[in-house]
């Protein structure tokens, strides 16, 4: 009996490359399927996985034989034109340059005073409070630095529920939070007491480390870690 062949989008969801991706990461993805997401569309015969499945058969399924393949003779494959031949060698070329690059160093923002010299710079000119949250890996390294709000002159408004939702969408395992007081006066309010313990609670609840709330000013700073108070 003859099947009417489905196009990618008519697939079940959770065999789609995109959502797939989406869902699971881009390691649970098959090469061909990577290269489906890049050249976007097969042929009237086959998807793009299919097709992808076939120029890696013909490479032996060895991505840097791929990538010394010629726009020639990548386009000599039924559904491959010029550019789906010039991204997938594109994506080759990236790949061969991520692999000679060093990992990017993250900062070490393991002390009160490594983070006031990271934040100072750009906190030391505001005139509205905003208030940063530090996403750290265990070996306090930086994940992720977030502006959380910015707006009066004396507080801004923090929602923890934000903080909290930020460190758990980067696995983040340490966290800090910092906010600047314009009137470079270091001293903790009453609101950045309140907002500490309700970030200290939330973090004990979900078995993260906060590790300080630094009070940024132009030359000092406060830190609840320092001052006994976390």
């Amino acid at each position: 009996m003859y099947m009417e062949k489905l196009n990618i989008n008519e697939w079940a969801e959770e065999d789609r490359p995109r959502e797939k991706l989406m869902r699971l990461g881009a390691d649970a993805l098959s090469n061909a399927e990577l290269l489906a997401i890049l050249i976007g569309s097969g042929s009237t015969k086959e998807t793009a996985v299919e097709l992808m499945k076939r120029v890696l058969n013909e490479c032996d399924n060895n991505l840097n034989t791929l990538g010394k393949m010629s726009i020639n003779e990548l386009c000599a494959f039924n559904g491959i034109g010029e550019a789906k031949a010039i991204t997938i060698l594109a994506a080759c070329e990236l790949g061969k340059r991520r692999a000679r690059e060093k990992a990017a160093e993250r900062p070490d923002l393991g002390s009160a005073t490594a983070i006031y010299n990271y934040m100072h710079p750009r906190m030391q000119d505001l005139d509205t409070e905003e208030a940063w949250i530090l996403l750290m890996n265990q070996n306090y390294k930086l994940l992720k630095e977030e502006r959380l709000s910015h707006g009066g002159i004396t507080e801004t408004a923090v929602d923890v529920r934000v903080i909290m939702r930020e460190a758990l969408l980067h696995h983040a395992t340490i966290i800090a939070l910092c906010h600047n007081h314009p009137s470079n006066n270091n001293s903790p309010s009453r609101v950045d007491d309140i907002l500490t313990h309700r970030v200290k609670g939330a973090c004990d609840l979900m078995r993260i480390y906060f590790l300080d709330h630094i009070i940024v000013c132009d030359g000092q700073y406060y830190s609840y870690r320092e001052q006994g108070r976390l």
